[in-house]
């Protein structure tokens, strides 16, 4: 049965900085699983002539994001909590919605992935920017992996935008919307706004 007192914590941190630590990262654990079991399904689901690409490129954003969960998780238990990783806790305590799109073309899947992306990297940040005074090891290890997930959200956004830089998915709010409007670009290359 999972608790939330804390029977010891790291050297030099009070058990109320300890808590909230420990909440945060709770809140990145599921994101974690989350993304990474979402970009499995992704890589399941892509079609179209630009499979292989993009079922090669997933794979190694599922692999660093699995990492990402045991990192995570690991530090909560370091600090005295109890990481919960049950697929209910995740449905449970997550405050999004499932990745809604199933079998689709890559153009689909990559729009609603940079919306997916977005959210993600924009939650990592502003817990980032709440460790600072609470927790910098713990902080220095959610920019680690922020840069990684940028850097994966760069590489989907590379099949999204044309040769001026302008994306397909702009001023997309939903995954719906993303995977609509980056399936209007011809052959994988958005079109010009211009």
């Amino acid at each position: 049965m999972a608790t939330n007192k804390l029977h010891y914590t790291t050297p030099g941190m009070s058990e109320a900085d300890a808590q909230r630590v420990i909440e945060i990262l709770q809140a990145r654990l599921h994101a974690a699983n989350d993304l990474h079991l979402t970009l499995k399904h992704v890589h399941w689901n892509v079609v179209g002539p630009h499979f292989i690409s993009v079922h090669e490129m997933i794979d190694p954003q599922v692999e660093a994001v699995r990492g990402f969960a045991d990192e995570i998780a690991e530090r909560i238990a370091t600090l005295g909590g109890s990481p919960q990783g049950t697929p209910g806790r995740l449905v449970e305590a997550r405050t999004w919605d499932d990745y809604s799109i199933g079998r689709a073309t890559t153009q689909e899947h990559l729009g609603a992935v940079d919306v997916l992306y977005q959210g993600v990297i924009t939650s990592w940040r502003e817990n980032i920017e709440e460790l600072d005074e609470l927790d910098l090891v713990t902080q220095d290890m959610l920019i680690a992996q922020t840069d990684k997930l940028e850097l994966f959200h760069w590489f989907v956004r590379a099949h999204l935008e044309d040769k001026g830089g302008n994306l397909a998915t702009a001023g997309a709010t939903s995954e719906q919307e993303a995977a609509a409007a980056a399936a209007t670009t011809e052959h994988g290359e958005a079109t010009s706004t211009l």
